[in-house]
Formats: structure tokens, C-alpha cells, sequence
């Protein structure tokens, strides 16, 4: 467990910032409250066991940044967009020579990541890990469980069966970001890099594991496993889904964002992410059932943060998921939150 050590969550008072806060608390880790609004981190202090330090901090002040790691054992960046605040939080953390976490479901930020800070990290023998989060991380983890023993795949599907998807003020303004960035393109992973296009994007029906069943989900409805599998598996086409109720809720502007249901602030969301790798005639599979997506990221980032300080990792550089931890493993230690099956088959050449 925490065993005391403070953790600076940077992003503190929103949405998954908060669970993160909650999680790490429950695993006995100090967390200590950065963000923007100091406001926001006195009202989420307030609310919180006595004690927590606030420490407000901007993206575009290095030495407020400084402050709000100095003397932590580890950050944890849940304050998007990505692609404004996870280059000036890592230079904050090589510079605190602590590791450094994110949540970050924005493709290209995952990808600036990689390219900009993979060789200064490993330099420095540092750990820095995007994406740990529902989008991302938990993919990566399920498809190197699959993967098992197999050094190379022709194809992995990640397929995400939502109930729907009401989506926080943040994930909306990550999502204008990218789009901006992408000049309104799409992006997917094939022949083993980054495609951008303009293709339509189509209906697929899938197969999802009992009790789902068949569903129609949005092909091409590319996420950030595009960015964290290939980094360290070699599989060259890379594709992800969304079921159709939650892209067209995503889609919606008049969604509204989530509401807590149970004393622990989830919402009545249920998932499935299915993940499948193919090579050749055989097919592996792990899925992974559960609830609230942004609620279960925080269980997904303690987990890592504790197994990063207490030595459990495979690398230093930037790393994702997969490649960082045992990942079946670290899938078992989060039982409670999660739900995994692996299965194995042979398929035909029809299939």
C-alpha cells in the first residue's frame, strides 16, 4: 500500500481527477492538490480528510509546476488537454526526477509523448507513462495478456461495447483539441504507423462475449490504443470500435455530462472492451467487463503509481501499459473493479 507517500495529482478537482484522489487515499497514499483554480482545490480539500496539501499550478508556469512536485514521490496528470499540459507536467517530473502518469486519451499527445521524451527518460532512467487510463492503458494491458507468448500478430481489434457515453466538459474539449489538430481528418494504424484520411466512417457488427451478444459498433472510431499497443507490440494493423449508442451520445452536444449513482460518484455506465489479436490461423481474446469508465481509471493509475515505487516495472523511458508491467498480473490485482476472460481459438481463412 501507499505506505504514506504523497502523490500530486495535477488536474485534482476534476472529473477522474477526483477518483484518482479517492483511489489514492483508499490505497493510503497522500495525495496532494494541484490544478489551475485554486478555488476548485480549496473546495475539494475541504471535502476531503483533514490535512491535504493545496498547491495551485498552471501548465504555463514551470516554477508554480515545481512547487506542486517538489518533495512528491510521483505525479499524476489528469488535467487535459494533453497536448497543453503533458509536456510542461513530464519536464516538471524529469526535473523532480519522480515518475509521471497521465490519463490522456488524445491520440496525437500520446504519440508527442513517445517521440519527445523517450530518449531524455531513458537517459535519465525515468518512467514516464501516458495513457493510463480506460482508453489506452486498459486496452494495452488486455491485448499483451492475449498476446501471451506470441512475439508478433497480424491484426489487433479493440472493441469497446458502452452502454453509452456521457462525456465530462473535459473529454469534450480533448476531443475539439484533436480534431483541430487532425485538421477535422481521421486517424487510424495500418501497415504499422499512423494513417491520416478522410474516409467515411462505417458499421461493423460484432461478436461481443455472452451476455452482449451481437452489437453494431462504428468502425475506425480510432481511440489511443493506436499509440500505446504498437509501441512495444508488433502488430502492424491496429484497429479500434465504438458501440453505436455511445458514439452517437458522444456525438451529441445535448448529452449531458455523467451522474453518480452509487456513494462512490460512478455513473450507471457499463463496458465491455473486447480485444482481439490474430496471427495467422489462431485468434486470442481477453475481455474485460465493468462500470463507469472514468471510475475505473483511477483503480488503473494507482495500481500503477504503487507498482512503479515499489520497483515492479520492466522500463524506463516512455513506456505504456503493456510494456511497463506483468500485465496479467496487474489485470488480476484489479478484481474488484474488473472483470477479465482470455480465451484462445483457430479460425478459417473465411473468418
Amino acid at each position: 500500500m501507499g505506505s504514506g507517500q504523497t502523490v500530486t495529482v495535477f488536474g485534482a478537482y476534476g472529473h477522474t481527477g477526483r477518483f484518482v484522489v479517492a483511489e489514492l487515499l483508499d490505497r493510503g497514499f497522500v495525495p496532494v492538490l494541484s490544478g489551475r483554480d485554486a478555488g476548485k482545490l480549496r473546495e475539494l480539500a475541504a471535502s476531503a480528510p483533514a490535512g491535504l496539501d493545496v498547491r495551485p499550478a498552471s501548465a504555463e508556469d514551470p516554477a508554480s509546476l515545481d512547487r506542486a512536485l517538489a518533495g512528491a514521490a510521483a505525479v499524476v496528470n489528469a488535467a487535459g488537454p494533453f497536448a497543453t499540459t503533458a509536456g510542461p507536467v513530464i519536464e516538471a517530473a524529469l526535473r523532480a526526477g519522480i515518475p509521471y502518469i497521465d490519463v490522456a486519451a488524445e491520440i496525437e499527445a500520446n504519440a508527442d509523448t513517445f517521440e519527445r521524451y523517450g530518449d531524455l527518460a531513458r537517459a535519465q532512467g525515468a518512467v514516464i507513462l501516458p495513457a493510463m487510463a480506460f482508453f489506452g492503458g486498459l486496452g494495452d494491458l488486455l491485448a499483451t495478456t492475449a498476446m501471451g507468448d506470441w512475439t508478433r500478430a497480424d491484426e489487433a481489434r479493440v472493441v469497446y461495447g458502452l452502454s453509452g457515453w456521457h462525456p465530462t466538459p473535459g473529454t469534450r474539449v480533448a476531443g475539439k483539441v484533436s480534431s483541430e489538430r487532425r485538421e477535422g481528418r481521421r486517424v487510424r494504424h495500418t501497415g504499422g504507423r499512423l494513417e491520416y484520411h478522410r474516409d467515411e466512417l462505417g458499421l461493423l457488427e460484432w461478436e461481443f462475449p455472452a451476455p452482449l451478444g451481437r452489437r453494431t459498433v462504428v468502425d475506425e472510431f480510432t481511440m489511443a490504443d493506436v499509440v500505446t499497443l504498437p509501441s512495444h507490440l508488433d502488430i502492424p494493423e491496429v484497429r479500434t470500435a465504438m458501440a453505436l449508442e455511445a458514439a452517437r451520445d458522444l456525438a451529441s452536444p445535448d448529452t449531458p455530462a455523467p451522474t453518480a449513482v452509487d456513494e462512490r460518484g460512478r455513473s450507471a455506465q457499463t463496458f465491455v472492451v473486447d480485444v482481439v489479436v490474430r496471427s495467422g490461423t489462431g485468434e486470442r481474446r481477453a475481455v474485460a467487463h465493468g462500470r463507469d469508465i472514468y471510475a475505473v481509471t483511477a483503480p488503473l493509475v494507482v495500481e500503477a503509481v504503487e507498482r512503479i515505487l515499489t520497483g515492479r516495472t520492466s522500463a524506463t523511458g516512455v513506456v505504456s501499459a503493456g510494456a511497463l508491467f506483468d500485465a496479467p498480473d496487474l489485470l488480476r490485482a484489479l478484481s474488484a473493479h474488473l472483470t477479465v476472460e482470455v480465451s484462445e481459438r483457430a479460425v478459417s481463412s473465411a473468418s
